[in-house]
């Protein structure tokens, strides 16, 4: 079994070669480096079933052979202005990743009969009106604000999809990442927790936008990639869109508390206004992948931010 996962050297891709190493599958990681990192899978550069291409999915894919899965995680995915790899940093880069790029992954697959997996976002319900988000919400999102680089070219990723399901019968399956984080994510990423890290590890403010009261489910990384080796195994997600994420909701100000807990201190802050578009409640509902895929999240955001902590100390 052969695998390609685009956006290999990223965060969530390059915890996704090594599980699927680990499960006897031929990996093959494409990555332009623009937010991952060779870092992330120096450790497999001697594994004799892993292959690095560095090549943007943008342009014309090289001849690499034949796949029996292919999964599409390549794209900026931090919505801070002022990270250096944010979606917003690279607006153009974002909307042609999830367009050109996965035309060009879904021609591959439905040329060669691989099923196909894509990283969604649960930003495709945009600020939402209705809590917990299921994947019948059809969303809230802005078509032209500044987070519509990412939402808007997810929401098209999807759309896409679906269009060469209908059309080629292609082999697509579409998941919504709700908030996720762990190991490798870069401290410079701007996201919520990665800011808490270096906040606490470089002594500097943690930056609060808003009152605190803002919310976010927070799912480990442990628990997502065993949800997305599901989807791969489940046959019956083909042509279906399901939620992974943490159903458990926390206001931004518990998360801040929590982390506070396991450090044994509180952090300097410093509090600025929310960003435009910046969702008010996320929190999936994940009724769907309890019964399609028998997955639940296990890791609670103690034990999960204590294990992300871990690895950033001794890195």
């Amino acid at each position: 079994m052969r695998v390609l996962i685009a956006g290999g050297a990223g965060f969530i891709g390059s915890h996704l070669c090594d599980r699927f190493l680990a499960d006897g599958y031929d990996v093959v990681a494409i990555d332009n480096f623009l937010s991952g990192s060779e870092s992330n899978i120096k450790h497999l550069a001697n594994n004799p079933h892993f292959t690095l291409i560095k090549h943007d999915i943008t342009l014309p894919l090289p001849e690499i052979g034949i796949f029996d899965v292919v999964l599409h995680f390549a794209s900026p995915a931090s919505p801070n202005p002022k990270s250096p790899v944010s979606y917003m940093a690279h607006p153009i880069e974002t909307l042609m990743v999830n367009s050109v790029g996965t035309k060009n992954l879904l021609d591959l697959a439905t040329m060669q009969k691989a099923q196909i997996i894509f990283a969604s976002t649960s930003e495709v319900y945009g600020d939402p009106q209705i809590h917990p988000q299921s994947e019948k919400y059809l969303g809230n999102v802005s078509c032209n604000g500044p987070r519509s680089c990412y939402d808007e070219a997810k929401r098209f990723l999807e759309a896409i999809a679906f269009a060469y399901h209908r059309q080629y019968q292609t082999k697509i399956k579409v998941i919504r990442i709700f908030n996720t984080y762990g190991s490798r994510m870069r401290l410079d990423d701007g996201r919520f927790v990665p800011n808490l890290i270096n906040s606490y590890l470089n002594d500097i403010p943690f930056e609060v936008y808003g009152n605190g009261k803002t919310t976010r489910s927070f799912g480990y990384i442990d628990d997502l990639i065993d949800g997305v080796v599901r989807v791969v195994g489940c046959e019956e997600m083909i042509g279906q869109v399901v939620n992974l994420g943490n159903p458990i909701e926390m206001t931004l100000a518990e998360a801040i508390k929590t982390f506070e807990k396991v450090i044994g201190k509180p952090l300097s802050k410093q509090e600025h206004l929310v960003p435009p578009d910046d969702p008010s409640r996320r929190n999936p509902d994940i009724t769907k992948a309890k019964s399609m895929l028998s997955w639940e999240p296990s890791v609670d955001f103690v034990n999960g931010i204590t294990k992300t902590l871990g690895f950033y100390k001794k890195s």
